[in-house]
């Protein structure tokens, strides 16, 4: 269980620095209300799941070997540094737009999609962390755990999702760019913690291997 809830931390933590999405989803949130800041998540956190899956059945099959095991572990390790420090010193430029409209569902939901699927360092984002994950996971347990790891990661985004828009559309008065601050600052954090025990994952496969 304690490995499943750390499997859900890693998703929420992934999903977490205030980047595109969730600078969209505090707009979206503000101006139109919950749902249309929750399909913009929903719209990315698909699009996310599509190139999880691309990962899983290009290269599962491969991630036995140490050589791959060392590569997806120092990749991942190097990403989740770079974000993290990245989130953090990106943390006081958040602004919130106070202005109102009105826009149709699908648009939110298309907005998010697109906006995740068309960024090219998302496949090698998803290809570095869940790629580490897939390394770890194929080795230690069979592929119906993997299958329920992924999941867990699958939780955090769609958590953290539902938080966001929860937070945008009903608590508008606590939405201030000091509470951004905080959430970015807690995640770069996160990922930077991750970042290092992938780089210890690593540094452990390359001294026993």
């Amino acid at each position: 269980m304690n490995v499943f809830l750390s499997y859900i931390l890693l998703g929420i933590s992934l999903a977490a620095p205030i980047g595109p999405i969730n600078a969209a989803q505090i707009d979206q949130g503000i101006r139109n209300g919950f749902m249309h800041s929750w399909l913009i998540g929903v719209g990315a956190v698909i699009a996310d799941g599509i190139y999880m899956f691309i990962v899983y059945i290009g290269v599962v099959r491969f991630l036995e070997t140490p050589f791959m095991q060392i590569f997806l572990w120092l990749f991942g390790f190097f990403v989740l540094l770079y974000i993290g420090m990245e989130t953090i010193k990106n943390a006081g430029k958040v602004h919130l737009n106070h202005t109102r409209g009105r826009d149709p569902l699908t648009k939110s939901f298309f907005t998010g999609f697109f906006m995740s699927i068309s960024n090219p360092l998302t496949i090698l984002f998803w290809l570095g962390i869940y790629g580490s994950v897939l390394a770890k996971t194929a080795a230690s347990y069979e592929t119906s755990q993997l299958i329920i790891y992924s999941s867990a990661i699958f939780i955090g985004l769609i958590m953290w999702d539902i938080t966001m828009a929860s937070v945008a559309s009903s608590f508008r008065k606590f939405l201030t760019s000091r509470l951004l601050v905080m959430i970015s600052l807690f995640s770069g954090v996160s990922l930077m913690g991750f970042g290092i025990y992938f780089g210890i994952q690593a540094f452990k496969v390359i001294f026993t291997s």
